[in-house]
């Protein structure tokens, strides 16, 4: 079966021309992963040019489904409670793994882990007498039931997004028939782990379909968009409601395409969706294995790196969808959320009796008031043993303002150590004579001033008032708009137009699987007009993100 399938996905592979593999692993924060290549222009700006090239849609994008995807999708399909899923790790160029498994192909190890989990996941659906049969449907006494050809039916035209053709539901029924002879349910079984191997499954085989009088443009079926948006809203496969809306057509129009997405983003599964994107675009995957120096930060601990991205999951989840409200609202808040573990780091008190986690409102004088003073963010853009206002700064413009900074030159010297003048330097002065080296002066004078306005939080989102000896120097410029700490540098971004902006077209590549072209750039300057019209709620502008023309059309030809 594993020869089967890899000449299957193979041969789609080939015929989609997808390209080759994309190895890496995410990155720390002060990597460029960001940022486009060059070809691409840089996001932010709030004055796009005053003509816009006409909009051209993208080639066809052949994802496989991500590890998440994956194992919501089985636990849709098969019910809850099932075995732990190990599959191959995803990779995330430019920060999203649905980009990764676009620019992935399928090695023989990826496909046998596919093959494994199919079989591990039908094998304990199958293996539980009442399981089986509210996923079948029935009882079945023969391999040749009515009942088993209905249940294949129903079966694939979820798994695969589609409904199954005649000639593929005879191949599932004789292959269930076969390997059944002595037991129907072992051949359900074999047959529904096939389904799950199939690259109608494992692959988004998204192509489109041809539109009248719109040369070298194809439009996504209604099936087709029930799958981009089920895999977008929730990172799963579709239900039976989105399917039969497919069915019906409307999934072709602007009114009913809006309607299914607020639906979707009522499910609970829409939290989660919206929660795995944050993860990525704020790099909190580089709290797993946080490496702290122990005589250092001796309290870090996994328990602790959980609870710091935990706070950033529950202000997030609290602005968009608690209060359905201004996202940018993110950056400038008076509360958070905390457990007593990121109490104590941070010295505030947890509200009385408050269990587990409780929101907490910052004093004026904490110095915290923004996604930019949770320790999460700090320190996955600190060192193991220090602060690095550079990484800091680095994070703000690249992943905050999709701007691009490139990484520094070849042989230059990286040692910030202290000189021979006796007096120990704080990081400032360290940064500022490396900033007078011409080699480094164009890239540090963009993120420095930045970073350097973090300088009251230590390398694990600690307050600190003393570096060196001195009182710390926590004061910042961004682009000329002078700050004194992050919290001011929080506020400041609510108001710049360039953040808007930076996550209309993070979201776009989140949901499209590939970096933005040229010829978008109108449908990216449309969104960031609808999210302000909207009041900025990121709910609404996943909406009109599922409605444009960038997200429901694609180019003819291929890729």
């Amino acid at each position: 079966m594993v020869k089967t399938l890899s000449r299957s996905i193979a041969l789609l592979v080939a015929l989609s021309g997808c390209d080759g593999v994309v190895g890496d692993r995410p990155a720390p924060a002060h990597v460029a992963t960001a940022a486009p290549p060059a070809a691409v222009p840089d996001a932010g700006t709030s004055h796009p040019p005053a003509v816009l090239p006409p909009f051209a849609p993208a080639g066809v994008v052949l994802a496989t489904l991500t590890g998440t995807q994956y194992r919501n999708a089985v636990a849709d399909l098969l019910g809850s409670g099932l075995p732990e899923i190990a599959l191959e790790p995803d990779t995330n160029p430019y920060l999203f793994t649905a980009i990764g498994a676009a620019r992935s192909t399928a090695a023989e190890r990826t496909v046998r882990a596919w093959e494994a989990a199919a079989h591990r996941a039908t094998e304990a659906t199958f293996a539980v007498p009442e399981r089986r049969v509210a996923l079948v449907g029935c009882t079945p006494t023969a391999p040749d039931a009515p009942c088993v050809r209905a249940y294949f039916g129903r079966f694939l035209r979820r798994a695969w997004r589609r409904p199954a053709s005649a000639e593929e539901l005879d191949r599932f029924v004789g292959l269930s028939r076969r390997l059944g002879a002595a037991n129907v349910w072992t051949g359900l079984r074999y047959a529904t782990a096939a389904a799950l191997q199939s690259p109608s499954f494992l692959y988004r085989v998204e192509l489109g379909a041809p539109v009248a009088g719109a040369a070298g443009r194809r439009r996504y079926t209604g099936y087709e968009m029930a799958s981009r948006l089920a895999f977008t809203l929730w990172n799963s496969v579709p239900d039976e409601a989105l399917l039969d809306a497919a069915a019906r057509g409307a999934l072709d129009r602007d009114d009913t395409l809006r309607t299914e997405a607020r639906r979707l983003l009522r499910n609970p599964r829409a939290r989660s969706a919206v929660r795995a994107f944050f993860v990525q675009y704020l790099g909190l995957g580089g709290l797993d294995g946080l490496a702290r120096d122990p005589t250092l930060y001796p309290d870090v601990t996994p328990a602790l790196t959980a609870s710091m991205r935990e706070e950033v999951e529950r202000l997030v989840e609290d602005v968009v969808f608690t209060h359905d409200g201004d996202f940018r609202a993110v950056f400038s808040g008076a509360s958070t959320f905390l457990d007593a573990r990121l109490a104590g780091l941070y010295g505030l008190d947890m509200p009385p009796g408050a269990e587990g986690f409780a929101r907490v409102e910052l004093p004026s004088n904490s110095g915290r008031g923004s996604l930019l003073t949770t320790a999460a963010i700090l320190a996955v853009t600190a060192h193991p043993n220090a602060t690095s206002p550079t990484a800091r700064g680095r994070y703000v413009r690249e992943r905050l303002l999709c701007e691009r900074v490139p990484d520094p030159p070849m042989n230059v010297p990286l040692n910030l150590e202290a000189g021979d003048s006796g007096v120990m330097p704080t990081l400032r002065d360290r940064l500022e004579r490396h900033r007078r080296d011409p080699a480094c002066a164009g890239c540090h004078s963009r993120t420095d001033p930045v970073g350097l306005g973090f300088e009251d939080f230590d390398a694990v989102g600690r307050r600190r008032t003393m570096e060196a000896g001195r009182p710390v120097d926590a004061r910042g410029d961004l682009d000329g708009v002078a700050f004194v700490g992050a919290r001011a540098l929080g506020e400041i971004l609510a108001r710049d137009p360039r953040v808007a902006a930076c996550v209309v077209r993070q979201v776009y590549r989140f949901a499209t699987a590939r970096l933005e072209t040229e010829s978008e750039a109108r449908v990216l300057a449309d969104l960031e007009e609808r999210f302000a019209a909207r009041n900025y709620r990121f709910l609404e502008l996943l909406v009109e993100l599922v409605a444009s023309e960038g997200f429901r059309t694609v180019a003819d030809g291929g890729r």
